[in-house]
């Protein structure tokens, strides 16, 4: 009994109008081995396709930036918790105490980034000087001996209401807001044909934040400031010759910093030879390295790090990654990177389609400022950069830190607002989560 539309020989069944096969059935074997990789390849390009659709809609970067600050901001909670606690109690204090105190960063943090997430580039715009004044004179009080506050022989700090805040963090945020609205009030006026127009004063301005910064001996954020400024001309269209000149100029002065003071130089010389033994001069790299490399694929589980025991250094803060390498594996680093990599794809998709052109400089320059550090912080922990002193972002304890870093996700969000059809999608979805909840309570305003 042979199967409708199948012949074997010269002999046809019946049915085999509609599909033909002779021979011994190697040829219909043929058939279904051709016919299963093309079925194969149709799926993957509908499923391709589907994320396609999916990256194409208005909102998608929207919910990129909130999703992935999200979840690095619970990885910092939960991170914070395990390594502090162990300084605080050898200091004599509550294992909670740095824990609290990056809680109540994120309890505020949050709102001003809800407050950031749905205002309008015109006020960010409006704060570019005012922020910038107050950056400048935050730094400034860092010089006076007294009113800084000091901590392993640097002053950058100040006390603010009994809590620490660090004011180069806000040097970040408000050259990115006067960079871009110099830049945007320039091209509306055409003056940025003349290159000469794109360095006067932002290359004067950046120079004095940089100089001020360096004056709390603050390398690190010195680089993320350059890296900001870069960041802008390359937006703006800066001619190569200058891009390049610029960047080799820069390159000499890190170089310099670096020569000028004997424990930096000594940091780059074991950068370029590390050896030594574990607890000598390059403790901090080699025990690092230790703790990423204990930690396996899937990690000796939170809270049960050894590392993080004296051994490796500023494990709360420049060092956290090292401590989630031996706690969470080779997974949950992959998984911090991958997060940081969306947040540069979605970073920078903001800025290829938002029409206006500070939101375009501003959304480029945050998202280098926040990859950049991510990527500097994490070079520097696996030892394929040299150790700058830079916190990984949202993840590090720190609270000015973390309230600037949410502060400027959020402008981040205003700014994906604005990309083609994101308004339509917005009214499109209804009123938001805390009108909703209103509603609920019976407390929202009814309309008659």
């Amino acid at each position: 009994m042979t199967a409708p539309g199948v012949s074997f020989g010269d002999r046809p069944s019946a049915g085999s109008e509609g599909l033909r096969v002779t021979g011994d059935g190697d040829d219909l074997a043929e058939l279904s081995a051709d016919a299963l990789p093309l079925r194969g390849l149709d799926g993957v390009r509908d499923r391709i396709g589907m994320w396609r659709a999916l990256l194409d809609r208005p909102l998608t970067s929207y919910y990129l930036v909130l999703g992935i600050t999200a979840l690095l901001l619970g990885l910092g909670l939960v991170m914070v918790q395990s390594t502090a606690s162990v300084a605080d109690l050898s200091a004599g204090l509550s294992p909670y105490s740095d824990f609290k105190k990056q809680l109540l960063g994120a309890a505020v943090g949050l709102p001003l980034m809800w407050a950031a997430a749905r205002s309008s580039p015109r006020l960010f715009r409006a704060f570019a000087y005012p922020l910038l004044a107050i950056a400048v004179v935050g730094l400034g009080l860092t010089l006076i001996h007294g009113v800084a506050v000091s901590q392993n022989g640097a002053a950058r700090w100040i006390s603010i209401g009994g809590q620490q805040f660090q004011p180069s963090e806000v040097a970040k945020l408000a050259l990115v807001l006067w960079g871009a609205d110099l830049l945007a009030r320039k091209e509306r006026l055409g003056q940025l044909a003349d290159w000469r127009h794109m360095l006067v004063p932002l290359m004067p301005g950046t120079g004095l934040l940089c100089l001020l910064v360096m004056t709390g001996d603050d390398l690190g954020t010195t680089f993320i400031l350059l890296i900001i400024f870069l960041a802008l001309l390359w937006v703006i269209g800066t001619p190569g010759r200058v891009f390049g000149g610029l960047l080799l100029l820069m390159i000499l002065a890190m170089l310099l910093m670096i020569v000028s003071a004997r424990y930096r130089f000594e940091r780059f010389a074991g950068y370029l030879d590390p050896q030594g033994g574990a607890t000598g001069a390059n403790m901090q790299n080699i025990q690092g390295k230790y703790a990423i490399g204990s930690g396996g694929i899937f990690g000796v589980g939170l809270g049960a790090s050894r590392e993080k025991w004296g051994w490796v250094p500023e494990s709360t803060s420049d060092f956290i990654f090292a401590i989630i390498g031996e706690e969470l594996g080779l997974v949950g680093t992959l998984c911090v990177t991958f997060l940081y990599g969306g947040l540069a794809f979605a970073g920078l998709r903001i800025a290829r389609r938002v029409p206006d052109l500070f939101a375009r400089l501003a959304a480029t320059a945050i998202t280098a400022w926040i990859v950049i550090q991510a990527v500097v912080n994490i070079g520097a922990v696996i030892g394929i950069l040299p150790i700058t002193g830079v916190p990984l972002p949202l993840v590090s304890a720190g609270l000015s830190s973390l309230l600037v870093t949410l502060v400027a996700l959020g402008m981040l969000m205003s700014f994906a607002r604005l990309e083609p059809g994101a308004r339509e999608a917005l009214a499109a979805r209804g009123p938001g989560w805390p009108l909703r909840v209103l509603s609920w309570l019976g407390l929202s305003k009814r309309r008659r």
